[in-house]
């Protein structure tokens, strides 16, 4: 019975690590929700403007979930790009001066880690400025929300539709009024 628990206890110490670590699909996922919630933010503008851009079907419901999943893809893109972008630097950087670039990355004693840390810092600062890149495209988004709902209350529903809309009902005028605040 003694034996019985501790080899129990043993295997789940050794299965703890394995499922503890998140994989880059879920942290993924998991920065592409974040980034969605930030998007939809909490006033009723921003939220009918993140519908009309995510949304797809006809009451746009739907318009989270597409948000994660477009994102999702994009986080993944650019995780591997700044790892290959990363790899190239380091290449290039430890064939100037081998010696150095172990001193400089190195942290084990014999210093051939330094490839792999050098790699995971470029690549993590790289994709901490598209990150932060990613969160002013979002705020951009959400204070052109705010602006055209504000010159669609001023200029009336018609007018604005008129303004802005460019099918054949019209219907996609405050989309489109975002769409261009957010890039001026």
């Amino acid at each position: 019975m003694k034996r019985l628990l501790i080899t129990g206890a043993a295997l789940t110490l050794l299965a703890v690590p394995t499922t503890a670590q998140a994989k880059p699909g879920e942290t993924d996922r998991t920065n592409a929700a974040q980034e969605c919630r930030a998007e939809r933010g909490d006033s009723t503008a921003t939220r009918e403007a993140f519908a009309a851009r995510y949304g797809t079907n006809a009451n746009r419901r739907n318009a989270f979930g597409k948000c994660v999943s477009q994102r999702s893809r994009s986080e993944e893109r650019q995780r591997e790009e700044a790892e290959d972008n990363a790899a190239k630097q380091c290449k290039s950087e430890r064939e100037l001066d081998a010696e150095a670039f172990a001193a400089k990355y190195g942290t084990n004693a014999n210093k051939r880690n330094a490839f792999g840390k050098c790699v995971s810092q470029q690549a993590r600062e790289a994709k901490a400025g598209r990150d932060e890149a990613d969160a002013e495209k979002i705020e951009a988004r959400k204070s052109a929300a705010r602006d055209c709902r504000t010159e669609r209350t001023e200029m009336g529903r018609e007018a604005f539709a008129q303004k802005y809309g460019t099918n054949a009902n019209k219907r996609n005028a405050f989309g489109k009024c975002v769409s261009q605040g957010a890039r001026s």
